[in-house]
């Protein structure tokens, strides 16, 4: 709870022209893990109102003591309520900020400095949001927020100095990115529980320009909204779970920009991701693959009018028609086939929240503490006893038979309890990516009722701006070295790999299978034609986006926790991840397991017999193309055409399907030049791509 205390004001001075700098001394503690406020009263200012441009808050000093300096957050608020952040979660274990200054013309920044901080430098918020031609004379608060419990500290004193040189903001107006527009009504915005904040967004359309002075014609209403992550809520841009609402607090599902309609949604900041793409390429490079990744849209926002930059809007992992499109579990179905499926799971932290679960009876190799497995779907306040017992029991029977003598019999070994093809395409895309969490953290897995397959599924992937040698520790950086070896690497780590697929790497089947499996994909979607492509048009499509976003938060050439590279411009960050990932795939080329011979190329995912009906004709083609499907159940199909870049030729298509043979005829441009083509068909959690031929 806030201690709001008032001070009279004991310093009243000017320097230079019409400067007026207001001190006090107030001497008193900073709450611990809780948040403190200490007003001003100014009075007496000249001219009166407060801008941009003529007269306004040019700087603010602070002075104090405290222990570990990277649990405070602080602020300055105006009279009129205006927030403007000064520095958040800087100078790690390191002790207090003497005579620190703000003031936007300085040179260095709190990221590029160190504890305690003495000298000028450029706040870390948008300073300037409070000279908004408001009356400066009232109170003003400086508002400390420590973040975590025991460490202590004090304000000693804390300045306000207005002048002729006031501080500017930087704003937009317009963009070719979904605009996202938030107010919180005065409300902070909590770790948790959600508050209830408007959101309107502004989208007209892929190619189309988005103004401000637009109507928010793509949603408008209430939402839920509340910090989220872990390690990265100590980043200065912050990270939101946002829920669709009624006004009372009800879940309303809603597309947003395109994507399928749900309720539960994440603005991703991507911080330490300079290139802000990082994530979405491994999701893409997933949902290519066949299987289900988030899907994504970079956006713009704005929180109670203070730009915020680039966002990554992604779907929520859950049980979802659209999502993961597994049968719904309740709290009835305790037997029979109802009773084994659906149910997600993720290897991680121990929430100890609403997703308890239960620790592997297996440690990891070659030692360390349990794995610790939890429930997401059903959660563990809605899951019953015969629900956990099953899925628990379920998931020690597929780590008993992994790990027991005949693990590679295909009746009674491991395969009897997982989707193969999943472990291998989890394979690819972990070792691919060499995310620094690969296997141990933000792992999902789920399983359907075995009446739909039944086996356990690894996916989908999760949390990927710690990829592509975008970590400098555990050996995160380098392009060479296996992760599912992290536990010999860093195995003083909390969290280690859970035994999978150390174990799987021991059968030679699965080691073909991984082969066969990354010879196909170099073909299409791992080549470099095709990665190198995706990244520059998803640079360009950022470029105007990511030259705002780094104008408020000017982390381009410095530090931030964990990065290794650190380009000095964004071109640079953009071929040093090409230069990684170049540099991984002939690695992994070069090491990985299994010969690939006896390859049956038949399409470029072999896990669906869902899709194994499947045929186009006629090919080669002239305008016009057939393919033919075959479904188990009602699914959405879709359709997408690339050229050897990797470039769509035309816009993804949609189509209903039904249990039966689906049949579908695509109209293709005329302009459409002579050559080959990759056609990719999609149908729930499976994929079938087949090369084409455009002729005459």
């Amino acid at each position: 709870m806030a201690n709001k205390l008032l001070f009279i004001i004991f310093i009243l001075c000017s320097g230079m022209l019409n400067a007026q700098t207001f001190t006090i001394n107030p001497n008193s503690i900073i709450n611990d893990n809780a948040t403190t406020e200490y007003p001003i009263l100014i009075s007496g200012l000249s001219p009166t109102n407060i801008d941009t441009t003529n007269f306004g808050l040019e700087t603010v000093c602070i002075n104090l003591t405290h222990t570990w300096d990277s649990d405070l957050n602080i602020y300055i608020i105006a009279p009129d309520g205006t927030t403007a952040m000064l520095v958040t979660g800087q100078g790690g274990s390191d002790d207090n900020y003497t005579n620190t200054c703000f003031n936007n013309d300085a040179t260095q920044t709190i990221p590029s400095g160190s504890a305690p901080f003495t000298g000028t430098f450029k706040p870390m918020g948008q300073m300037g949001r409070v000279n908004n031609s408001q009356n400066g004379n009232g109170t003003w608060i400086l508002r400390i927020v420590d973040t975590y419990a025991q460490d202590n500290g004090t304000l000693l004193s804390f300045s306000l100095t207005f002048g002729n040189n006031p501080a500017n903001y930087f704003s937009i107006q317009e963009s070719n990115l979904p605009i996202f527009v938030i107010n919180t009504n005065g409300l902070q915005i909590p770790n948790d529980p959600k508050i209830m904040a408007d959101m309107g967004v502004i989208w007209n359309g892929d190619g189309n320009r988005n103004h401000l002075t637009d109507t928010f014609n793509n949603y408008n209403g209430k939402i839920g909204i509340e910090l989220r992550g872990a390690s990265s809520i100590g980043f200065p841009k912050k990270q939101y779970s946002v829920e669709l609402w009624d006004i009372n607090s009800n879940n309303v599902d809603s597309s947003l920009c395109g994507l399928p309609a749900e309720n539960d949604w994440v603005l991703s900041a991507q911080y330490t991701d300079k290139t802000l793409m990082r994530g979405m390429l491994s999701f893409s490079l997933f949902r290519l693959m066949g299987w289900y990744a988030p899907r994504c849209k970079p956006v713009e926002l704005i929180i109670n009018g203070e730009y915020l930059g680039v966002y990554i809007l992604m779907e929520k992992v859950k049980r979802d028609n659209n999502r993961i499109n597994i049968s719904k579990l309740l709290t009835t179905d305790i037997s029979g086939d109802q009773l084994t499926g659906g149910y997600i799971l993720q290897l991680d932290k121990n929430s100890g929240n609403a997703d308890p679960g239960w620790n592997s009876p297996y440690l990891p190799w070659p030692t360390g503490d349990s794995i610790f497995i939890n429930y997401i779907y059903p959660d563990g306040a809605t899951i019953v006893p015969q629900q956990s017992a099953y899925i628990k029991a379920y998931v020690d029977s597929f780590e008993t038979s992994l790990i027991g003598p005949n693990f590679m019999d295909p009746n009674i070994g491991y395969r009897k309890y997982t989707n193969i093809n999943s472990c291998v395409d989890a394979f690819i895309i972990q070792e691919l990516s060499k995310s620094i969490d690969a296997y141990r953290k933000s792992f999902y897995i789920y399983k359907d009722q075995d009446s739909q397959g039944g086996k356990l599924v690894m996916a989908p992937i999760w949390d990927y701006d710690l990829t592509y040698g975008n970590a400098g520790f555990c050996e995160g950086e380098n392009f060479a070295g296996w992760q599912y070896n992290f536990n010999y690497v860093c195995g003083g780590d909390y969290w280690l790999n859970p035994f999978w697929f150390e174990r799987m790497v021991q059968d030679s089947l699965f080691n073909k299978q991984v082969r066969c499996r990354w010879e196909e994909l170099k073909g299409t979607i791992l080549s470099p034609n095709y990665l190198n492509n995706w990244i520059d048009s998803t640079a360009n499509y950022l470029n105007e986006s990511q030259g705002w976003n780094f104008t408020i938060w000017p982390i381009i050439g410095s530090y931030v926790w964990p990065n290794y590279y650190i380009g000095n411009s964004y071109q640079e960050e953009i071929d040093t991840l090409k230069w990684w990932l170049s540099e991984r795939m002939n690695w992994l080329d070069n090491n990985l397991p299994g010969i690939p011979n006896n390859c049956n190329f038949t399409g470029i995912n072999q896990q669906s017999e869902n899709l194994s009906q499947t045929s186009v004709y006629p090919n080669p083609f002239i305008n016009e193309i057939n393919f033919s499907l075959f479904l188990l159940k009602p699914e959405k199909i879709f359709v997408r055409i690339l050229n050897s870049l990797g470039q769509e030729v035309l816009l993804p298509i949609e189509v209903d399907g039904t249990i039966k043979n689906n049949n579908v005829k695509l109209k293709l441009p005329q302009n459409l030049a002579k050559g080959m083509y990759v056609m990719h068909i999609y149908s729930g959690n499976r994929q079938w791509t087949q090369k084409i031929s455009k002729i005459e």
